[in-house]
């Protein structure tokens, strides 16, 4: 069988079965897997695996297993609900290896008076299919999925050993990628379908997560010039760390990757709490910041230098400078990753397959993007040497309302990832 053909019985396995892949897809992004409630999807996706006669690997993340790693990230709480699934093929030909990887968690929905339907219940309209998560990652789960029946279908298996990852945690540390890579899971390559439209991302920001914690005098309202408020004391924080963003954005600071993207670090304050009664001056404060950071930048370096500006603007503060803020890290540690700067063998390998593949599904050329966003890529880059392929398909309003994915894309993509295994890895007899 020639490649021409081999590609051309891919993808007429992917067009038969695109019926069921999108029943497939409403059935999993149905299940609420927000952080800490995705034992239900898991358990959907491990049964999925098993079916298809993967070796099933189903474990609960402990944090000893990671916490000393490189790419960890601290949480607050426990683990108790933290669950990874993956399944192995393994194959007998000695093929190149490969990681498909996703994640099933998803950032929660907001007022569901914002959706137009109820963001659990998926519904598929004018060739989209609506729902949370649906395109941010599920859609591109189920297209690594799908991709490997492809292959079944046409009675093939990878030549090479296939490790398909459903992770935990991505919306908030990756630690559940970091978590596979301390269970052993090596590969040649990693392909993560993240929904950035059918173009493969050439690099990525980093970003850390941190709280700043304010405390107050409480006082009533009648006495408040003798008070303390820990909610107001915010203010001049938040608009020095506002200028720290903006000193990181200038010219000279950018990554060759965003040399000419004029505002790639967004500074986010994503959640304030304070206070307890209206009529008394709050007595304390906690806001929460996000902060991208660009590939290359030290992260010691980035952690210093905000709390360096935290302290500086509170010591101008006549109260907070005697009670300076307390900084709490907790959620994203990410290192920026830019697979345009490996420059290996093997990653201009894959990076061609997935040429080729692509544009035999799409009869276009890969475009590439430099996206302002982290995905789990960077721990297969930065501390596996393994290069990290991240091309999925469109979808809009992720982390908003509405969101939904195009469902033509995702047929497209989950073609170009049959093709993409097939010539990465070779392929067998099943």
């Amino acid at each position: 069988m020639t490649h021409a053909d081999l590609n051309t019985r891919l993808c007429a396995a992917v067009d038969d079965a695109f019926e069921a892949q999108v029943a497939f897809l409403a059935e999993l992004t149905a299940h609420p897997s927000t952080r800490g409630n995705e034992q239900s999807a898991q358990e959907f996706m491990a049964h999925a695996l098993s079916a298809r006669g993967y070796e099933v690997d189903r474990w609960q993340i402990d944090l000893a297993d990671i916490q000393h790693l490189p790419g960890f990230s601290p949480v607050i709480g426990d683990y108790e609900d933290a669950v990874n699934v993956v399944g192995s093929h393994r194959a007998q030909s000695g093929g190149r290896s490969l990681i498909l990887n996703g994640h099933i968690d998803v950032v929660p929905e907001g007022p569901l008076d914002m959706w137009d339907s109820p963001p659990f219940s998926p519904r598929v309209a004018d060739g989209w299919l609506y729902g949370r998560g649906g395109g941010d990652m599920k859609a591109g789960l189920v297209s690594n999925l799908y991709a490997l029946d492809a292959l079944a279908a046409c009675g093939l298996a990878p030549g090479g050993d296939v490790f398909y990852q459903s992770v935990v945690e991505e919306e908030c540390t990756g630690n559940g990628a970091l978590a596979c890579l301390a269970r052993g899971y090596r590969a040649d390559a990693a392909l993560i379908p993240e929904p950035f439209s059918e173009q493969l991302v050439s690099a990525q920001l980093g970003v850390v997560w941190f709280q700043v914690h304010l405390k107050g005098r409480p006082t009533h309202v009648a006495y408040a010039g003798s008070g303390a408020n820990a909610i107001e004391a915010a203010i001049p924080l938040i608009k020095a760390l506002h200028e720290m963003e903006h000193r990181w954005n200038a010219p000279d600071r950018r990554s060759p990757d965003y040399a000419h993207a004029e505002h790639a670090l967004n500074l986010n304050v994503g959640k304030i709490e304070g206070g307890d009664w209206a009529s008394s001056v709050p007595a304390w404060c906690v806001f929460d910041v996000r902060m991208g950071l660009f590939p290359g930048q030290s992260l010691a370096a980035a952690k210093a230098e905000i709390e360096q500006v935290i302290l500086d603007a509170a010591r101008e503060n006549a109260f907070l400078r005697n009670a300076l803020p307390e900084i709490v890290y907790h959620g994203f540690h990410a290192e920026g990753y830019a697979l345009s700067q490996d420059s290996s063998a093997k990653a201009q390998a894959a990076i061609a397959a997935l040429e080729g593949a692509h544009s035999a599904a799409t009869g276009t050329a890969l475009q590439r993007q430099a996206i302002t966003a982290t995905t789990d890529a960077r721990f297969f880059g930065l501390y596996a040497d393994t290069p990290a392929l991240v091309y999925g398909p469109h979808a809009e309003g992720i982390h908003g309302f509405n969101e939904r994915v195009d469902l033509d894309s995702m047929r497209r993509v989950t073609k170009a990832t049959a093709m993409f295994i097939a010539d990465w890895c070779g392929v067998e007899p099943r």
